[in-house]
């Protein structure tokens, strides 16, 4: 049974909010909770971050005019609350669904969503670029970003507000604090402090205060000022953003709203200089679950709301992730210099489990992919083994590090690249599509493309082994296909692939997992006459020179799969044959890549299906590639 919600059944947009009594913005914090906790137990999502700012949601809408005034969330996964409170209630449980809501912040889906979020740390620099187009157009509305999750950590945070008070003077950022990692909970004393610091009779005396003072001589003037930062650090600990020119409020509690609401309304009058808000949270507020363990409710499948009891398929194989963990372990029992390193996501790349056992040669950086990056290759110029394990899509964000200090330094750090390829509900913003591409064109940058949770033990063997320069291992989120994984897993040549059936005809070249789509084709062409070959190419770079020529010169079809965008693997076997004749004569050839546009959020299958690069889209590339009949296409796809 969905929830009781009176007040918020009373109410179609914020405007409406800001009509309420501070009683009823209370209980609609209360009713917006529990139907959070409804709606991600039924679509699964991000729980904890969503239930942390409750309160702080319904305070931002309740004092500022959005979507007049500019709400920007950081990361976006905080942005529950918020869809329910801007018009998108009714289809709420369509959240990270086919055809649904984004899971994060999408400029398309509402104007309450000025920009879209999904990667850490981007609000502040996207608030002072609102900032600047208003001042430049002359309007007045207020820019809110709120920052937190961890995002803080993330260097592009600082960046944007170091450069914040010499692009505006009109910015309000709030930092959620919900892992008091800069403060502890604070009560209602700190509360009042803020209250009475953010307050319009505060400012006036201080500013009278600064006038005076600077009329002192210079020597008394700067102990007057470092007095008065002494004081106020030594009451909220704000001396830090004081320096970098914002006024500081807080700490305050993200869980009273009186306070909350308080504080907002004085914040929003001022706009002589950036206002930083610091308010502290508690992630999974208001459901013991989540309360109780954070990090396993962060992301959360579907659960029961009695239990909390989370209801995630059983599966006959490891993750693809817990493989990388387990034999990660086991090459570092035998090699002491192999160290690990994450940017903030110890468990999603199971590095959690390889701390537990290594506990001092495992890093965790924070938010940081790109001192991530730069730290493994001073790891690696040192003669230690650094293996960087960062969600293809993360790696992004440290691209110029992998090219500058890591390539071009032919220094040997291993990249595991997890979350390669499509990942389901996260969509887009968390796509792992364009590695293969960025990594590729790149010199001296070795990369491999798991099939299955054998082949990526024996890769992190490789790369283990591999001293020669840079290297990447990629492979995809989710289970493996249930192959037996030797005890010690042996080294591949390098730049070496496999045939793993034989055929005549057709030839199917796959680079990573989507291999079984791959036989699953060849027993579909098989069965109407069209023998068919397949490979597993393991390496994108370098390439199998040998294999390729022999499915180029022997097959009339040839077709390559990946789990990858335009300009990847396939591109790279183009451009070898071009330079080998081979694409002269009579070869039928094709790259099956991810389609050039982001997909939105579904389940993987339907993604990939989506995308051609399941059995029945390779088929049908096959078919249509030697020129059979569309009606004959079009029975094969069906059978």
């Amino acid at each position: 049974m969905p929830p009781e919600t009176p007040v918020l059944d009373s109410f179609q947009t914020p405007q409406d909010i800001r009509r309420l009594s501070p009683t009823q913005v209370k209980a609609l914090a209360d009713e917006v909770r529990a139907e959070t906790i409804d709606v991600v137990s039924k679509t699964g999502g991000h729980l904890g971050s969503a239930l942390g700012v409750v309160e702080l949601t319904v305070a931002l809408h309740h004092t500022f005019e959005t979507p007049r005034d500019i709400l920007i969330w950081d990361v976006g996964h905080q942005c529950y609350p918020h869809k329910i409170l801007t018009g998108r209630r009714d289809r709420i449980r369509s959240l990270r669904q086919g055809g649904g809501l984004s899971g994060f912040t999408k400029r398309s889906e509402s104007p309450y969503d000025p920009f879209g979020a999904a990667h850490a740390a981007t609000s502040i620099s996207a608030a002072l670029g609102f900032c600047a187009a208003r001042d430049q157009k002359g309007e007045d509305h207020k820019v809110i970003a709120v920052i937190g999750d961890g995002s803080m950590s993330a260097g592009m945070a600082y960046e944007a507000m170091n450069n914040a008070a010499e692009t505006t003077r009109n910015l309000t950022v709030i930092l959620n604090d919900n892992d008091m990692s800069i403060a502890p909970p604070v009560g209602g004393m700190s509360a009042y402090l803020a209250n009475l610091v953010s307050g319009g009779a505060y400012q006036a005396v201080r500013r009278w205060g600064k006038s005076v003072a600077e009329r002192l001589p210079r020597s008394i003037f700067e102990l007057v000022r470092k007095s008065e930062e002494f004081s106020r650090t030594y009451v909220t600990g704000g001396t830090f953003f004081e320096e970098l020119g914002f006024y500081y409020v807080g700490p305050i509690d993200g869980h009273n709203m009186e306070h909350l609401c308080q504080v907002l309304r004085r914040v929003r009058e001022i706009r002589d200089r950036p206002v930083l808000v610091h308010v502290v949270t508690q992630k999974g507020k208001g459901y013991e679950p989540a309360e109780n363990a954070a990090d396993k409710y962060h992301g959360v499948a579907k659960f029961d709301v009695i239990t909390g009891e989370q209801s995630k398929p059983k599966s006959n194989a490891p993750s693809y992730t817990e493989v990388f963990a387990s034999e990660l372990i086991k090459q570092a029992r035998r090699d002491d210099r192999i160290v690990a390193i994450t940017a903030a996501m110890p468990s999603g790349t199971g590095l959690d489990r390889f701390a537990e056992v290594f506990p001092t040669r495992c890093y965790d950086v924070g938010i940081a992919e790109q001192h991530a990056v730069t730290f493994a290759a001073g790891l690696a110029a040192e003669g230690m083994k650094p293996f960087c394990a960062i969600y293809s899509t993360f790696l992004q964000r440290g691209y110029d590090q992998v090219a500058h200090d890591v390539s071009l330094q032919n220094l040997p750090v291993r990249f595991a690249i997890d979350r390669a390829g499509l990942v389901g509900a996260d969509g887009a913003t968390h796509a792992g599509a364009f590695d293969i591409g960025y990594l590729g064109a790149l010199p001296q940058m070795m990369i491999m493309a798991a099939s299955d949770e054998a082949e990526l033990a024996a890769m992190i063997a490789t790369a283990t082994a591999y001293d020669d320069g840079p290297s990447a291992f990629r492979y995809p989120r989710g289970d493996g296909v249930g192959v037996t994984i030797p005890d010690v897993a042996q080294p591949l040549a390098i730049g070496k692939g496999r045939i793993v059936r034989e055929g005549s005809k057709v030839a199917i070249l796959s680079l990573g997992a989507r291999l079984q789509e791959a036989l699953k084709a060849a027993d579909m062409l098989a069965a109407r006459g069209l023998s068919t070959t397949v490979a597993d190419a393991r390496f994108a770079k370098p390439l199998d020179k040998d294999l390729i020529l022999q499915l180029a010169r022997h097959h009339e079809c040839l077709i390559t799969v990946e789990e990858g965008s335009v300009g990847g693997f396939g591109g790279f076997v183009l451009h070898y044959l071009a330079g080998e004749g081979a694409l002269d004569n009579a070869l039928k050839i094709r790259t099956l890549t991810l389609p050039d546009v982001y997909q939105d959020q579904d389940s993987q299958t339907n993604q990939y299906a989506e995308a051609g690069l399941d059995a029945a889209g390779i088929v049908l590339t096959a078919v249509r590639a030697l020129g059979l009949e569309d009606v004959l296409a079009a029975k094969l796809v069906k059978g």
